[in-house]
């Protein structure tokens, strides 16, 4: 690993909040085990995804289906991106003209959309080609290759090398048994 992932490691390490922070693998799995039971994958064709203006500063993503769902920052980026409008210009807006601009720029053909939602909330948004992996498969193979491996001790600010986030996940492992003294 380079020094400028490393320092990138931290820096995401650092700034998390608690609720991102995990203190042990087994905490950090149990996570993403449940993230993915109560995770649901909802398809709607481009023509049926819209967004509406709930007051004036929020925005609900609705579907084909009559869902409305909150957007996360992570999710609220990617119809950004669909949309090619630029999302500090868009965080700038009312939530009427922004629902607006979406009315105008979400594409409205083509093959339909993923949504991946918890509860009321769209956490992804996809278009037919991703397939998803989910953070608790990704952590299968870790726990199945790191006997042994913990998380290291807990920071000053009670971070361990472990967080989940809504955008990534980060699983930082040492060996306890592996220290050596200088």
């Amino acid at each position: 690993m380079s020094k400028t992932n490393l320092t990138r490691a931290s820096q995401e390490l650092f700034r998390r909040e608690p609720d991102e922070r995990f203190p042990s693998l087994t905490a950090l799995v149990d996570h993403c085990r449940q993230q993915r039971v109560d995770s649901r994958e909802l398809w709607w064709q481009p023509d049926q995804l819209a967004t509406r203006a709930v007051d004036v500063l929020d925005l609900k993503l609705a579907g084909g289906d009559g869902a409305e769902l909150t957007m996360t920052d992570w999710s609220f980026t990617q119809i950004c991106s669909l949309c090619r409008v630029h999302k500090g210009t868009v965080n700038r807006l009312q939530a009427n003209t922004a629902a607006q601009i979406f009315r105008e720029t979400l594409p409205s053909t083509g093959k339909p959309m993923q949504v991946l939602a918890t509860d009321d909330q769209a956490r992804a948004i996809h278009g037919a080609s991703y397939t998803r992996l989910f953070n608790s498969e990704l952590l299968d193979v870790v726990v199945d290759s790191a006997d042994g491996l913990e998380a290291p001790p807990k920071g000053f600010n009670g971070a361990t090398g472990l967080y989940c986030g809504d955008e990534d996940l980060f699983c930082f492992l040492i060996d306890p048994n592996g220290w050596i003294d200088i």
